[in-house]
């Protein structure tokens, strides 16, 4: 439990040091410079890299990481009275779905608190976390979680993680309940966007020109208003077992790619996240398929999610529900990379210039941290979601030729530009932020009807 408390510490903030810190660091150089040469070993403030640690390596990799202790402390500080209590620790871990009693947050006060008082002030704690650098933040700071929370109706994120309390509490379940239900109002909310942009990755070409006024008025006149949320019951079914099956094949990766020292960087979280996003998809990908086939099909040509797949597997065959499944998984290493780099810049971003005295970000900065880097994050994929949706619809489109994923690519650049790749994007942006605010408002709902709040 007391390593959750070294969690807290984050990775940047806004503190100045000053005169009497200074002295301090000297003193305590002084003490550690046994042999007084006035160098010392040091691997964390080394920044030059000569194995050694001189005093100005030293007097600034202190102030850097007093700095994130500060922002530690005030964020446990509730009442802002520069004391940090039991009832404040009980408080600050409920928030990140830690129940702990009283008594147990007496505990790890005590092994902080210097003078008894059962409080721990700023001096205390400075002096206590000085050698304690903080590094898996990602799994203690939930304010932090996105991909659970924001829902795109893309497939291609990377799961969250759940601390072992969280799992032995049960709360993981609940959170990816709330998620799952989020992401089916929030897709559902979207849907006729998303039926857009399918209908112009597919239909659209320099003789067709659909675009956002035209698509609507084309789907409305042959299937009326009904026809705009066409594939939607498909694309919110596929929600649990895709959760499901990303959320096993996650820890399952983690564990075969955990280092001996028994942590696990960023590298091999990515890689972890980017295969459970790959086995997901391979198991659910028929689904895929038939989405698109809904959302292209006219009215009446299918009677629902089963017909379709009845139809597809008599005239095609079984290899047509794995159409565009190349491109699909390719797309998912620039989607997830993308999307991860640009919300740790942003998240490292406003920390360091704004988390003045608290480790939330609030609302806004959330819902714009992950807008931001969901659409980066899709500009650098669209093309081959394009390519994927196209393959998935061939056969459905009269007189379109069958070709692979190279060959399609081709042919679309040679007749359509490099813009061809791109055809549906502005509808598959549109959605973004609606996505993104009516997931995030679900989940918080749901959060609180089932006690996580």
């Amino acid at each position: 439990m007391f390593q959750l408390l070294r969690g807290f510490v984050l990775p940047a903030a806004a503190c100045d040091g000053n005169r009497d810190g200074d002295s301090r660091y000297a003193n305590l150089f002084r003490k550690l410079d046994l042999n007084e040469d006035g160098r010392k070993i040091f691997k964390a403030g080394d920044t030059n890299q000569d194995g050694q640690l001189d005093f100005e390596e030293f007097m600034q990799y202190l102030k850097e990481h007093e700095k994130k202790m500060k922002l530690a402390f005030k964020s446990l500080d509730k009442n802002n009275d520069g004391k940090i209590e039991a009832s404040e620790v009980v408080q600050s871990l409920k928030i990140l779905g830690i129940n702990i009693s009283e008594k147990q947050a007496e505990k790890i006060l005590q092994s902080i608190d210097a003078d008894g008082t059962m409080t721990v002030d700023w001096n205390e704690w400075r002096d206590h976390f000085m050698f304690n650098p903080a590094t898996d933040i990602e799994e203690i700071i939930r304010y932090w979680k996105h991909s659970t929370v924001l829902d795109i109706g893309d497939s291609l994120t990377v799961p969250d993680e759940f601390t072992e309390e969280e799992k032995k509490t049960g709360q993981w379940w609940k959170q990816l309940l709330a998620g799952g239900v989020a992401g089916a109002v929030s897709r559902t909310g979207t849907a006729p966007l998303d039926r857009l942009k399918v209908m112009m990755q597919v239909h659209g070409s320099k003789s067709n020109k659909m675009n956002i006024a035209s698509g609507f008025k084309q789907m409305l006149k042959e299937g009326g208003a009904r026809s705009l949320w066409r594939g939607n019951g498909v694309n919110v079914v596929k929600i649990a077992p895709e959760t499901a099956i990303k959320f096993w094949a996650y820890e399952q990766y983690k564990k075969i790619l955990t280092r001996e020292d028994g942590k696990l960087g960023t590298v091999e979280r990515f890689v972890s996240g980017s295969l459970a996003g790959a086995t997901a998809q391979t198991s659910i990908y028929p689904m895929e398929v038939l989405k698109t086939r809904l959302a292209v099909g006219k009215t009446g040509q299918y009677s629902g999610m089963f017909d379709c797949a009845k139809k597809i597997l008599k005239r095609e065959g079984p290899k047509a529900f794995y159409k565009g499944y190349i491109p699909n998984i390719l797309g998912i290493i620039p989607y997830a990379g993308i999307d991860l780099a640009v919300y740790e810049l942003l998240k490292s971003t406003w920390l360091e210039h704004y988390a003045s005295s608290s480790a939330n970000p609030g609302v806004f900065v959330l819902l714009g941290c992950g807008t931001v880097s969901s659409t980066c994050g899709q500009l650098a994929s669209y093309p081959l979601a394009l390519i994927r949706t196209r393959m998935q619809a061939q056969a459905s489109v009269e007189g379109a030729p069958q070709l692979n994923m190279v060959g399609l690519f081709q042919r679309i650049v040679a007749t359509e530009g490099l813009r061809g790749l791109y055809r549906g994007i502005a509808p598959n942006f549109m959605k973004v932020l609606p996505a993104v605010s009516i997931s995030y408002v679900v989940y918080e709902k749901m959060k609180q009807n089932l006690g996580i709040a």
